[in-house]
């Protein structure tokens, strides 16, 4: 009876069920979690976006994917859940972005823009025909000076954090980051506490090619590494670790290959005239 009256409440996502809940938001909250790990880490000299790209195939080419964003030149954007739900978000808030500048003739307001995208992610909530967008974004940005990092769920909901992380790794992240933050920290140091980050939320299951990192300072804005400044970025004692998982798993494939069974010795011996007699 239960299952027939949820039912009856979570086919519309105007609709409350009797004890408060939007049932197609709390789904839309679930297709997040599945996705990629981000973390975005808020330091004195400024932000560290991450993510793991999640490379399912060899075949893949891991540059076609893209989960950090250049929203304008003191602003960068990593998502997780729905991809193209992501890019549509992504794509209004540039749009937003230009607006600003030619209304005004400034850059957009970080937490200006935060709001705009959260108000535009709760109307997909409250009317029908539509449905809440299935992805969560972390917002980065320098404003007068002033670093900002948002996090935006499909409910709409706009919270600022020092450190957090989105998606399927979330809760290692966030144990991570509440033993081991420190504001006071440089940028190369908050990269490679993010780089631990997703090292924990993978279980170890991580490969440097599948990274990509953006960084927000007062040099120079918002700018995405290249594999060369993040392989010089990585930890030295995650590089060990990682070589010596290669090496594991090197070992089990050997491990895994049967061996050709060596020939038994004859417990006789043939004797000259043709006979068998013992070896014994």
């Amino acid at each position: 009876m239960m299952n027939q009256q949820q039912a009856a409440y979570d086919r519309a996502i105007t609709v409350f069920s009797p004890d408060g809940r939007l049932y197609q938001v709390e789904y839309a909250r679930e297709a997040v979690k599945r996705g990629t790990t981000a973390v975005g880490i808020k330091v004195k000299d400024g932000i560290v976006l991450l993510v793991d790209k999640r490379i399912s195939s060899r075949l893949l080419e891991s540059n076609s994917i893209e989960k950090i964003f250049r929203i304008d030149e003191h602003i960068g954007v990593a998502s997780s859940g729905l991809v193209g739900d992501a890019r549509s978000l992504i794509d209004r808030a540039r749009v937003e972005a230009q607006i600003n500048r030619i209304s005004y003739g400034e850059a957009i307001d970080v937490e200006t823009l935060a709001k705009k995208l959260g108000d535009h992610m709760q109307t997909y909530t409250q009317f029908g025909g539509a449905r809440p967008y299935g992805t969560a974004l972390l917002i980065a940005g320098v404003s007068d000076g002033e670093f900002r990092l948002f996090e935006t769920d499909p409910s709409g909901t706009l919270l600022e954090y020092k450190a957090t992380g989105i998606g399927t790794g979330r809760p290692a992240v966030m144990k991570r980051f509440e033993s081991e933050y420190d504001p006071d920290v440089t940028v190369a140091e908050a990269v490679a506490l993010g780089i631990s980050a997703l090292h924990d939320a993978t279980e170890g299951k991580f490969e440097l090619n599948t990274i990509e990192i953006g960084i927000v300072d007062l040099e120079s804005g918002f700018k995405k590494l290249s594999r060369n400044e993040v392989e010089s970025l990585l930890p030295k004692d995650l590089s060990l670790t990682e070589k010596s998982d290669d090496k594991a798993e090197k070992r089990v494939d050997s491990e895994q290959i049967p061996e050709q069974p060596k020939a038994r010795r004859s417990a006789k011996k043939e004797s000259p005239d043709g006979s068998e007699k013992s070896g014994k």
